[in-house]
């Protein structure tokens, strides 16, 4: 079988559920947690591995940062026959209920890219598959420390130019965190059948009185550990209860 044009890698090599990250060193840090992990393919941002967990087979990938890149990731993993899709990745909050280090499992995302509006009507809502959210949610709560559940922002500026992103606007609707490929994910796994849900680690405070952004900190790091577990517990838990491995 032809090799995926952009991630360079076999579809039949590909199990049926797989976590997704923005950063190809963090899909090598969660295929450490695999046993008999093997790395299929390491092409532009998109690095792929495979393993076991808990006896189930499962994949990693990582799809780079902002929509556009993330989308050609997930469209080719469905493309392979993926039916599982979890992201796992960092945001800022937009709650002073979830500090840095805290989790939000994302349910929704507003559509503030420019990807989704290529594919889909701006009315066409970026929502998570309601199973793997509550099990992810579930497992996460299980895992120790602050974890919310809620609708999460996906906006392609990281950084300001000299008009205003609509952050406050957000913020006073309830949304709890602002992140760049949870609607891209969300879209196409609705169009192209597949069940998707998402999990982001806060690692700084947008509001006008935060401190300089780092995310290279104790909280963040232990909370980014804590929700690749919850995710590969997830995504093994779904895997068996669905007999697709």
């Amino acid at each position: 079988m032809a090799l995926l044009p952009i991630l360079l890698i076999n579809p039949e090599d590909l199990p049926e559920h797989v976590i997704v990250c923005g950063d190809p060193h963090r899909a090598k840090k969660i295929s450490e947690k695999l046993d008999n992990a093997k790395e299929l393919a390491f092409a532009r941002e998109y690095r792929t591995f495979v393993g076991e967990y808990d006896g189930v087979r499962l994949g990693v990938v990582s799809h780079g940062v902002g929509c556009p890149g993330a989308a050609v990731c997930f469209e080719e993993l469905a493309q392979a026959g993926v039916k599982t899709l979890i992201r796992v990745g960092t945001a800022g909050s937009f709650s002073q209920k979830f500090p840095k280090g805290s989790l939000i499992v994302s349910t929704a995302a507003v559509r503030e890219d420019g990807l989704t509006r290529q594919l889909v009507p701006l009315a066409f809502p970026a929502v998570s598959d309601s199973t793997v959210t509550d099990t992810l949610y579930d497992t996460a709560k299980g895992l120790g420390g602050i974890v919310g559940k809620g609708i999460t922002a996906t906006i392609d500026a990281f950084f300001p130019g000299v008009l205003e992103l609509p952050t406050e606007v957000y913020k006073r609707a309830g949304v709890l965190a602002v992140e760049m490929e949870i609607s891209a994910l969300f879209v196409i796994a609705s169009l192209r059948g597949m069940k998707a849900g998402a999990i982001v680690a806060l690692d700084g405070n947008e509001s006008a009185e935060q401190q300089p952004y780092n995310p290279h900190t104790d909280e963040v790091a232990l909370a980014v550990e804590r929700e690749i577990d919850a995710a590969l517990i997830t995504l093994a838990k779904l895997a068996r209860t669905e007999g697709g491995q």
